[in-house]
């Protein structure tokens, strides 16, 4: 097999091929008239046929010339193609989602790396619920909408149901919740201070809230659950969040009661430009595996 010509050669050959002047050449690669002329000399001795017609108007290229002169220009757009698809890549997509969704997120956005790891992520989690892409530069970002309706805007990740979980060990003994009556000899967290997501739940299971003296308030459900989980009361949790908990045995459910708030978490991206390739590959692939186990 015949040894290929030097890269550096082929690209002198492509600029002085699209300007069919050494000078103009040498001008655009930053090297002297006399160097460009020593390299199309060198790539035409390599290769065993001229490349240009030497006229005192110019240059032209030779039959073999106007032969290569396409297909390393294929090449070398070729070459670019590659070299900024791939610093695409190496630019981490910016996520942003509430702390409540971590439980969620996080194992996915793993399972995501292991799968595409040319397509990094970061996630930055928020107390807060939305996003304003006009100020934070972020690609995506997961928010909970709490009204439903047609106004909302984004991809559908699922509907908020708020269920009762604590520890798997306050279901035991003859002491274990099994009634709604129970709860008032157990802690309340709350996952804010409005209570909002355990009076909704009480009154749709028909309990009287006012009997239920013990409470405790946390900035965010993460820290609810991880108390609830520790055994030290009984958390309103979302079942579309806690299905790793469950499985992994950190948290049960004493009642099989979901109560839809109305509420939904979206996926949304910013709304100034469509999402590049492997965002949406990457937000596509987080929808699909919302609906991959709908509740």
């Amino acid at each position: 097999m015949k040894r290929l010509p030097p890269l550096p050669a082929l690209h002198t050959f492509l600029i002085t091929a699209q300007c069919c002047n050494f000078t103009r050449a040498g001008e655009q690669l930053h090297i002297t008239q006399g160097a460009v002329s020593r390299q199309i000399a060198g790539l035409e001795e390599h290769l065993g046929y001229p490349l240009f017609y030497r006229q005192a108007r110019g240059l032209s290229l030779t039959e073999q010339g106007q032969a290569l002169y396409p297909r390393i220009e294929q090449v070398f757009d070729l070459i670019g193609e590659a070299v900024e698809h791939a610093s695409i890549r190496r630019t981490p997509l910016q996520i942003k989602a509430p702390t409540c969704m971590l439980r969620w997120l996080l194992p996915k956005l793993m399972q995501w790396q292991k799968l595409r790891p040319d397509v990094p992520v970061e996630l930055t989690s928020s107390v807060q619920h939305g996003v304003d892409f006009r100020r934070e530069a972020f690609d995506a970002a997961v928010v909970y909408s709490p009204l439903p309706g047609p106004k909302r805007v984004g991809q559908h990740l699922f509907d908020e149901l708020l269920i009762p979980v604590c520890a798997p060990h306050l279901l035991e003994g003859r002491e274990a919740i099994n009634r709604l009556s129970h709860l008032e000899q157990h802690t309340l967290l709350h996952p804010s201070r409005d209570q909002r997501d355990w009076a909704h739940w009480l009154s749709v299971a028909g309990a009287d809230a006012s009997t239920i003296r013990q409470s405790q308030y946390f900035d965010t459900l993460d820290l609810a659950m991880t108390v609830a989980a520790q055994g030290n009361g009984v958390a309103i949790g979302d079942w579309s969040l806690i299905g790793d908990d469950l499985q992994a045995g950190r948290l049960a459910v004493p009642f099989d009661l979901k109560v839809r708030t109305g509420a939904a978490y979206l996926l949304v991206s910013s709304p100034r430009s469509e999402p590049a390739p492997p965002l949406r590959e990457l937000m596509d692939w987080l929808v699909a595996q919302a609906t991959a186990n709908p509740v």
